[in-house]
């Protein structure tokens, strides 16, 4: 789960994506041991799940180790994984077989305007760099049909930062804040169903809050596609 603890210092190149990969591949099996009981996450779950209809074309940005999310998702519907770390990937081809895995950046992630019927997040936004949010929620807006479902968590304070000893591993943390997180839902053109800030514990005495936020792509939208990209991701299965 995520959480900022210190802001990277002004001036300074903010870590990439190669920490987020790293310490992934890194924890390895043991994210999955320490995350895949939370009940705020299969709450969360089951409310997009009674949601959809009947064999949906559903994306799963940052899908980690595929379980419980991209699993019973895609024990009902089309699943689209998209993760970073090829071993997390590697371990969701073993928990949730029935997704399509691959390994991308969601920063540079493009898929076609009006394609899938919903775009689930859980906890994946908490590690791109602040700059990365709005543009990202921005397009998941556009992939959506008219009626689709965008759910996704996020981190309630602005800023950006490395824990030094995150499940063992350095971590880096960004987001927008609650405020800010709402504003780009609503600029994107969706409209907002549900926000509410969840408090969780993380064990060790520790709790987080994270916001959440459920909204759906109107049928009269506003939306437009995305403006096409220099370079997309490399999209493989995994």
């Amino acid at each position: 789960m995520l959480r900022i603890v210190q802001a990277t210092e002004r001036g300074a190149d903010p870590p990439g994506p190669a920490m987020v990969r790293a310490g992934y591949d890194a924890i390895g099996s043991g994210y999955h041991e320490w995350s895949h009981r939370s009940p705020v996450r299969l709450a969360f779950v089951d409310q997009v799940m009674q949601r959809l209809a009947p064999d949906s074309t559903v994306v799963d940005l940052g899908c980690g180790p595929g379980d419980p999310a991209t699993r019973m998702l895609a024990e009902r519907h089309t699943v689209l994984g998209v993760d970073l770390s090829m071993e997390q990937l590697r371990i969701a081809r073993r928990l949730a077989p029935e997704a399509l895995l691959v390994q991308a950046d969601l920063v540079d992630l493009s898929l076609r305007h009006s394609s899938v019927d919903a775009v689930v997040s859980f906890y994946a936004l908490g590690h791109l760099p602040p700059e990365a949010h709005r543009p990202l929620l921005s397009r998941a807006a556009s992939w959506l049909r008219p009626g689709g479902l965008l759910l996704t968590s996020a981190p309630v304070a602005p800023g950006s930062g490395v824990e030094e000893d995150w499940l063992g591993v350095p971590m880096f943390f960004g987001g927008i804040g609650t405020d800010a997180t709402l504003t780009a839902v609503a600029d994107a053109g969706l409209t907002l169903e549900s926000a509410q800030v969840v408090e969780e514990d993380e064990g060790d005495n520790t709790t987080v809050g994270f916001l959440w936020v459920l909204a759906t792509r109107p049928f009269e939208s506003p939306v437009t596609p995305e403006a096409p990209r220099e370079a997309g991701p490399r999209i493989e299965p995994a």
